[in-house]
């Protein structure tokens, strides 16, 4: 189905060219003041400098000729120049009733499908997950889910970090706690445990404890890091406790990402790349992309238009040693070799965002990618307190992920069983959908790049721009829906919407046009935020179409009657497939 703005936009543009002005101008967008008119076109102001015409006389010329077009109820030619239009019922009626009989909404999908890999996890095996992990999987997921919607292939990466020294601090630590364990015999020859000698919580206790060690012990660090290279050599024992670091991390790390309804195609980890990197430096330093400055091996990545200092992208240290920027680089090279993606896309910390922007020029100047390879950074501002700053525990430590799962649950769960009659097992199941809607509705609401604060009392609140307050609204309709299926009657196969009887019902009917609008702007923008605006304003225009409309009532007629409950239950079915967007569910009951 063609958006609204669109159908408008051929008949204005027709419109334009029928009175002798280039179509440019015909160009019809949401109304920036809804209480004035629903839609609008402004291009009489750029046609008038055109065509050395007043604006007014264009727009009413164009208001002229569609005045009796049958999608529109009223159009106005409004002083310098503006064209504002409101649709007529029937039309609104008949566009929805459409939506209702079309896959998606009748949302047109992307017309060139891509293949899209999302960098949205960066964890470190070791340690566990916190709350400055969490903007990237909440947000990655719900990207990944709207360019899935799109009809993209797009493939999540979790890519974890798994290399480098803090593997070897990890390893010195548990050889000077536990120095007889059968990895540290360099005589030891037969097969290793394939249970691993420590569990994921002394794990997590390991490497916080060996790196404050290292700050006061300088032997120790230089252990760790011999005992790296080691690894990195392919040492057997310290081989077999990385591997197992691994595998007890990502048990930890799933349990965890469930728990946030967060989903990885891939698992890939720092270092897969690993192997890529002697071919890749080869080719570098070969084809002249590489040059030694003071030691190391950079790439020079400024260009002519910068107005900044941008520093060369380091493939190797003085001593030879690769780096983050490495892994980096070798994982574009492994991605490219093992899925051919055309646009890769990473979910970090927007402070990364010069780190990203040289990693791309690098690899496409390098031309280690394909020329229309696109990349992009998408930088996430902080979660703060309400002091304003980062996010911590009462004792100022970062507070693990985990933990803020269960502060959100157990607060919706508080206010359940302070005003509602639930059972406590059902009362726990839905706070547990009702907090991860609120924690992640918290966040996308806003504006990725921005920093915002954390207000426990306001996410979990039933009322207002909430998470609790979405479900809530879809747990409403379907509840008037099961009562109408309780009074017996049915809907008619043939039944449809039938065009508005009220105000409110109206406002209603025009927030569904919209959905195809929303999502397009989302996908286009990578902008999980609109999303959230438009079902609080959905649910805000059912509320009140709820409050004046006795849905269930005899005094409709059997026709009136179903096209009430159709349209409601077009409401929830576009809530529903919103919030699955956003990666949250909706109970049964609230």
């Amino acid at each position: 189905m063609k958006k609204i703005v669109d159908l408008l936009s051929e008949d204005i543009k027709k419109a334009f060219v029928e009175k002798g002005y280039d179509e440019k101008f015909g160009v019809v967008t949401l109304s920036n003041r809804p209480d004035l008119c629903q839609y609008q076109c402004n291009g009489a102001m750029a046609a008038a400098k055109a065509y050395k015409k007043a604006p007014i006389m264009i727009a009413q010329e164009v208001v002229d000729l569609i005045k009796d077009n049958d999608k529109i109820k009223e159009v106005t030619a409004i002083m310098p120049g503006f064209i504002n239009i409101n649709l007529s019922d029937d039309f609104i009626a008949e566009y929805i009733d459409e939506m209702r009989n079309s896959k998606d909404f009748g949302c047109e999908k992307e017309a060139t499908p891509k293949k899209v890999i999302i960098d949205y996890g960066g964890p470190n095996i070791a340690k566990p997950l916190h709350v400055g992990h969490m903007r990237s999987a909440i947000i990655g997921e719900s990207l990944k889910r709207i360019f899935k919607f799109m009809g993209n292939d797009a493939i999540g990466d979790v890519h974890l970090g798994d290399w480098g020294t803090p593997m070897g601090l990890v390893i010195a630590e548990l050889k000077r706690r536990k120095p007889d364990l059968v990895y540290f015999d360099e005589s030891y020859t037969g097969e290793y445990p394939s249970e691993a000698p420590f569990t994921i919580s002394e794990l997590e206790d390991i490497y916080p404890a060996a790196s404050a060690y290292s700050k006061e012990n300088p032997e120790f660090l230089e252990e760790a890091k011999h005992i790296t290279l080691l690894m990195q050599n392919g040492h057997r024992g310290y081989m077999a406790i990385w591997n197992h670091m691994q595998d007890v991390s990502v048990v930890d790390l799933k349990k965890i990402y469930d728990n946030l309804n967060v989903s990885f195609e891939l698992w890939k980890m720092e270092s897969d790349a690993q192997p890529y990197i002697t071919d890749m430096v080869d080719y570098l330093k070969k084809n002249d992309y590489a040059k030694i400055s003071d030691g190391a091996l950079v790439v020079d990545v400024k260009e002519e238009a910068d107005t900044r200092e941008i520093p060369p992208f380091m493939i190797l240290k003085s001593d030879g040693a690769t780096l983050y920027s490495t892994t980096d680089l070798a994982t574009i090279v492994e991605r490219v070799k093992l899925f051919d993606p055309d646009h890769i896309i990473y979910i970090t910390d927007k402070r990364q965002e010069l780190h990203f922007e040289r990693l791309f020029r690098c690899a496409k100047k390098t031309k280690l990618v394909k020329e229309d390879m696109e990349f992009q950074f998408i930088g996430f501002g902080t979660m703060n307190g309400k002091d304003g700053k980062p996010f911590k525990t009462r004792d100022g430590g970062v507070l693990r992920l985990e933990h803020l799962i269960k502060m959100v649950t157990d607060e919706v769960y508080n206010k359940i069983m302070d005003n509602r009659n639930m059972e406590e097992e059902q009362a726990r199941q839905v706070a547990a959908k009702v907090g991860l809607a609120a924690l992640k509705y918290g966040d996308l609401s806003n504006q990725a790049s921005k920093d915002y604060v954390f207000d426990l009392e306001r996410f979990t609140s039933f009322e207002g721009n909430t998470g609790p307050y979405i479900l809530y609204t879809i747990v409403r309709i379907k509840s008037i829906i099961d009562k109408f299926a309780e009074t017996g009657k049915t809907i008619n196969p043939e039944a449809r919407i039938l065009p508005a009887s009220s105000p409110v019902e109206r406002d209603l009917g025009l927030q569904i046009t919209r959905f195809s609008d929303m999502i397009h702007l989302a996908y286009l923008e990578q902008a999980p935020h609109r999303i959230c605006q438009y079902i609080y304003d959905l649910a805000d225009k059912f509320s009140s179409f709820y409050h004046d409309t006795k849905i269930i009532s005899d005094d409709y007629s059997e026709e009136r009657q179903s096209s009430l409950i159709l349209m409601i239950t077009l409401v929830k079915e576009i809530l529903l497939t919103c919030i699955d967007l956003l990666a949250f569910e909706a109970p049964e009951r609230m």
